[in-house]
């Protein structure tokens, strides 16, 4: 696996051969990742992903003669910057997963994702745009209680990453 920067794994973790795995700086994986890189997985920086996470890239033969020849293809996933992927979300091979994206717990995503959206599902849709009124909101438009409101606006501002901290379409 290379890695652009910081990146935690918390184990186990899985992979096919790892060289073909590519993540960005501050790449976190939470507990039983599992990456089946036979095409390459390219993972932008600033990505999370919660417990349970399976990316495939591998494939075989719909049709049960060709199959059993034991042929495999892969395909390649590309994940954006910033994006969060809930627990036991499973990306599908050739999926695109756009910058400032999150993937809702227990997706199965086997089309693109367009950036800044809220997708979830199976298989995974788009529910929604993200925007500026979800800038102080959590789980379920819960509004982030002022202290660590206040907090978070210091952290942004001392570290001043336009990348790291997106402004909305």
């Amino acid at each position: 696996m290379n890695s652009g920067g910081e990146a935690f794994i918390n184990p186990p973790f899985y992979c096919d051969y790892g060289t073909h795995i590519e993540v960005g700086k501050n790449f976190f994986a939470n507990y039983n990742c599992t990456m089946l890189d036979v095409g390459r997985i390219r993972v932008g920086d600033n990505v999370q992903l919660a417990p349970n996470v399976a990316i495939y890239t591998a494939g075989h033969p719909v049709h049960p003669a060709t199959r059993n020849t034991q042929y495999e293809y892969g395909i390649d996933v590309t994940i954006g910057n910033n994006v969060w992927i809930g627990g036991n979300v499973v990306i599908c091979p050739g999926v695109t997963i756009g910058d400032n994206a999150v993937i809702g717990a227990g997706s199965v995503v086997t089309k693109d994702i367009p950036a800044w959206t809220v997708a979830a599902g199976n298989p995974c849709r788009v529910i929604r745009k993200i925007t500026e009124a979800d800038r102080n909101k959590h789980f379920a438009g819960r509004e982030i209680d002022e202290e660590a409101w206040l907090d978070i606006l210091r952290i942004e501002k001392e570290e001043n990453d336009n990348e790291k901290y997106p402004v909305a379409e």
